[in-house]
């Protein structure tokens, strides 16, 4: 009597690409998301490395609103300094303004979201208070704050990060009010485990994609009302940023006489939200399994 031996191969089959590899593989095939993360890398790099790309703008020069030139790529502002410069400074600004700003919001809306999640007694009156958040008009509470406190990075960022934690918690919110009615989350209970212990090893690696996302668009927005507060005379004046070029430029009134001096700082503005937008987007779409083609 002869015993049958299955090969190897054929008796324990080889694992699949894992989900995050499935992801990454219908994220790199979409051109858009390719473009968008080669932008948001170029934008990382001009902050990392401003000092090696440009030398920081200050004092004043001859050469009064010149226009963009093989001197200088992007033109002068009315002190004479370098415009491709100051985008370049204004670069490191506003993303440190961006990162910060972001990961305090989502912190504090993925905190707010995913107790109110798990402990259902409360979730009630957490509820409420980020809707009337949500209510309030932002803007004008934004000027207002950052007024009374001062210009300054400091209250740019936590101005910033205040009044954006809302949205990021009824996002998350959403998401782990479906996670915490899946059988693991109970099992995790039945076993002993306490309820932080759930909500940190169980609770949030699962709305994980949504926080990704709520990152980068938190980001981006914060770049965008940074710039706005700055352009409306709020930002910090002693640092280069977007909004400042721009603030500069109207208080000059060199808008409607030197094009280039709104033209590039606002040309940066839209190439970030719009390379963080196309990213969320991509991402999105590659994480979904009925958009992706595996």
């Amino acid at each position: 009597m002869t015993t049958a031996v299955t090969p190897l191969a054929e008796a324990v089959p080889e694992a699949g690409p894992t989900s995050g590899m499935r992801t990454w593989r219908a994220f790199r095939r979409n051109p858009l998301a390719i473009i968008a993360m080669t932008l948001m890398t170029m934008f990382i790099a001009v902050a990392i490395f401003a000092p090696l790309v440009a030398a920081y703008p200050t004092g004043s020069s001859p050469a009064i609103l010149a226009a963009p030139s093989a001197a200088h790529w992007f033109g002068t502002d009315n002190l004479g300094l370098d415009i491709f410069a100051e985008v370049v400074w204004g670069t490191r600004n506003s993303l440190i303004v961006g990162a910060a700003a972001s990961a305090l919001s989502v912190f504090i809306g993925v905190m707010v979201a995913v107790t109110g999640a798990y402990f259902r007694r409360i979730d009630s009156v957490i509820g409420m208070f980020v809707d009337v958040c949500l209510s309030l008009p932002v803007l004008p509470l934004m000027i207002l704050v950052a007024a009374l406190a001062g210009p300054s990075l400091e209250t740019t960022v936590f101005v910033i990060a205040f009044f954006s934690w809302p949205a990021v918690s009824r996002v998350v919110r959403s998401q782990a009010l479906a996670v915490i009615q899946l059988p693991y989350i109970d099992a995790a209970r039945v076993v002993g485990d306490s309820n932080w212990r759930v909500i940190r090893k169980h609770l949030i690696p699962a709305v994980s994609p949504v926080i990704a996302v709520s990152v980068v668009l938190t980001a981006s927005n914060a770049v965008l009302v940074a710039a706005g507060l700055s352009f409306l005379g709020l930002g910090d004046p002693s640092e280069w940023s977007w909004g400042q070029i721009l603030y500069n430029s109207e208080q000059a009134g060199a808008l409607q006489s030197a094009w280039w001096t709104a033209l590039f700082p606002s040309l940066a503005i839209l190439l970030l939200v719009m390379s963080a937008t196309l990213i969320s987007i991509a991402y999105n779409d590659a994480r979904d399994p009925h958009t992706r083609n595996d």
